[in-house]
């Protein structure tokens, strides 16, 4: 595989860059902004891109997608919520080929209602759902309460080794392990939603408290 996390500026913003080395077709998740990073990439590696593909409906992560898209004549790939915004609506659990790799949808809804995270192999990219130590944005209601859900009864389940890419730079460290975040980051630790939650609503003291930037 060949694989590159890119930074692509706006509000400390990654996006990525997934190719099958063998068949020469790859994908882009989140281009947020700068298509032509993801153009070089291609152009650079020879390969047929496939699939454009958005954890979510936010201008940060979809700014620019369409333009890659339309030039490499690929598929905008969005979860089904979002509609005719995508070329191929998907849902969770629902897999796209590219060449001997494969791409698994996990919808996890939190941060927004389409909100889905995209693994290949012992990658997975997490969006908006989890960083390195925090978690999505959400209100304190059902929000939070999907996005707790999702984190419990979907990543959380993934092997420990498996790696976290996230959508943006506002962790610690720029990636990161299931394993590590079940050990480290405080919104995981915390033993029930209700707690979950209360952290949410008091974050900023906690960072404060614990000089989390």
């Amino acid at each position: 595989m060949i694989f590159e996390q890119v930074r692509t500026g706006g509000d400390r913003n990654f996006g990525y860059f997934l190719a099958d080395r063998s068949g020469r077709c790859s994908a882009v998740v989140d281009p947020s902004g700068r298509p032509d990073l993801f153009l070089e990439l291609n152009e650079r590696h020879k390969c047929k891109l496939k699939y454009v593909i958005c954890t979510h409906d936010h201008y940060d992560h979809t700014v620019g997608a369409h333009d890659i898209a339309r030039h490499l004549s690929a598929l905008i790939v969005m979860h089904k919520i979002t509609g005719d915004r995508a070329d191929l609506q998907v849902e969770g659990g629902e897999e796209l080929a590219l060449g001997v790799l494969t791409l698994k949808i996990i919808h996890t809804p939190g941060h927004t209602e389409d909100s889905i995270c995209v693994l290949c192999d012992d990658i997975l990219l997490t969006g908006d759902t989890l960083f390195v130590g925090k978690v999505g944005g959400t209100d304190l209601s059902r929000g939070a309460k999907a996005e707790y859900d999702s984190l419990h009864n979907k990543l959380m389940k993934l092997p420990d080794e498996t790696k976290v890419y996230p959508g943006h730079d506002y962790g610690v460290a720029p990636s990161s392990t299931i394993g590590r975040e079940k050990e480290t980051n405080p919104f995981l630790l915390r033993k029930s939603f209700e707690e979950f939650v209360d952290l949410k609503a008091n974050w900023a003291e906690y960072k404060g408290k614990h000089g989390i930037k």
